[in-house]
């Protein structure tokens, strides 16, 4: 099983060269990220991928990016990363078992809205235009565990 693990200000040199080489994914400056709730998934002795998430309210959170190196792909990473950031949100939740997460994700990017599908996301709306490099409209997706 991979380690999963806060990010640092050493692991954002990676966490950019997995970013620039994933196009499907938010392209933000990775220094923005020591933020918000940036975790790491260590496979192989490297930084394999990264989710990053913000707070809105106790219990609710936005995923804000998550991206996987293409190297380190089908092995569950992905999985693993939003899995702990959704416990992490349940420790904030005031019930402790209310957690409610939001992201947007390209229209086109077929395979990450059937892969949080799987995980239990449903579509909720369209932000028409809100995606810039190259213009496209976004999805918003809601995950809720009750």
């Amino acid at each position: 099983m991979p380690l999963i693990r806060a990010g640092t200000r050493e692991d954002l040199p990676r966490i950019a060269a997995i970013q620039a080489n994933t196009p499907e994914a938010a392209q933000w400056r990775p220094e923005d990220y020591l933020q918000y709730d940036l975790r790491v998934c260590i496979e192989d002795g490297a930084v394999a991928g990264f989710a990053v998430a913000r707070d809105t309210a106790p219990g609710e959170c936005e995923l804000l990016n998550l991206a996987v190196d293409q190297n380190f792909r089908r092995r569950g990473i992905g999985k693993f990363l939003l899995e702990s950031l959704l416990k992490s949100s349940a420790k904030t939740s005031e019930t402790r078992d209310d957690v409610c997460v939001f992201l947007e994700v390209r229209e086109s990017n077929v395979a990450a809205r059937a892969f949080y599908k799987r995980l239990g996301f449903q579509e909720v709306s369209v932000r028409p235009k809100y995606y810039d490099y190259p213009p496209e409209s976004a999805i918003v997706m809601k995950f809720h565990s009750c």
